[in-house]
């Protein structure tokens, strides 16, 4: 696994001649953030060795070097879940070719359900915490060049970018939320138990992706910072689509465009 990542990092670096410093990771209706970068180059999912192929609607599956904020930075226009069949080792390659490319922070987005109460559609949530209800990608052997048997999951998502966050959305009238992220398998959407559940348990959203690439980038101590785009009410009592979850994600992308951007400038 390692000669694989190394490998393919190597043939990243050698077709776009880019070392990014900053991972970016896009979830359903995100990939409008792309639109900031100015792009230096762009490879498809599936011209890169090793790469998995995003499945879902909404992602678009490309990979894409250029300039933000003013730093170097690689995004993820489309991420790989659990549910479409690819192992948590493959869901979280890509970023572990990221760590070899260079970067050294890592920001990730995701579409969400609302498990709070006081939360509404189209609110933004700082990730604060997570809880991990996809199989560990860290299971099986430890490939010590990556990182620790056992890492340290007590600063999950970095505690400066956070309040980073708040300082640059206090100064832009952005409002955020704060809450613990709960992260499924899919690809269902959950039962009116299990968003109780969630909530019983400590949890103020969930979706199907992030905590695995989240463990992986701890892992290898990259500082996480994490923020949900809250896109229908699991309380409510109405209906979940794949598609309202892209529409409400659309509408909030710009404020958290904004918010990121001008967190990569900061930094």
């Amino acid at each position: 696994m390692l000669k694989q990542i190394q490998n393919t990092a190597s043939l990243i670096l050698d077709r776009t001649g880019f070392t990014p410093e900053i991972g970016i990771i896009l979830g359903s209706g995100l990939g409008g953030l792309v639109d900031d970068i100015d792009i230096k180059a762009a490879l498809d999912y599936k011209d890169i060795p090793g790469f998995p192929v995003s499945t879902v609607e909404g992602h678009k599956g490309r990979l894409i070097f250029g300039v933000l904020g003013g730093k170097k930075v690689v995004a993820m226009q489309g991420r790989f879940h659990y549910y479409e069949g690819y192992t948590p080792q493959q869901v979280v390659f890509p970023v572990r070719v990221m760590k070899y490319l260079g970067i050294r922070r890592l920001f990730v987005s995701n579409a969400a359900g609302g498990i709070n109460p006081d939360f509404g559609v189209g609110d933004l949530m700082v990730i604060t915490d997570h809880i991990n209800l996809i199989p560990n990608p860290l299971i099986g052997t430890n490939i010590a060049e990556l990182g620790e048997r056992f890492p340290d999951m007590s600063e999950a998502y970095d505690n400066g970018m956070r309040t980073l966050a708040d300082k640059i959305a206090a100064e832009q009238n952005i409002t955020l939320r704060h809450g613990v992220y709960v992260g499924g398998t899919g690809p269902t959407f959950e039962t009116p138990a299990e968003y109780r559940y969630f909530r019983n348990i400590g949890g103020d959203a969930v979706g199907m992706s992030t905590t695995p690439e989240v463990i992986a980038a701890r892992h290898m101590s990259i500082p996480v910072f994490g923020i949900s785009v809250i896109t229908n009410s699991g309380l409510s009592g109405v209906k979940s689509t794949h598609e309202e979850v892209q529409r409400e994600g659309n509408k909030a992308a710009k404020l958290m465009a904004a918010l990121i951007t001008k967190m990569i400038k900061a930094i």
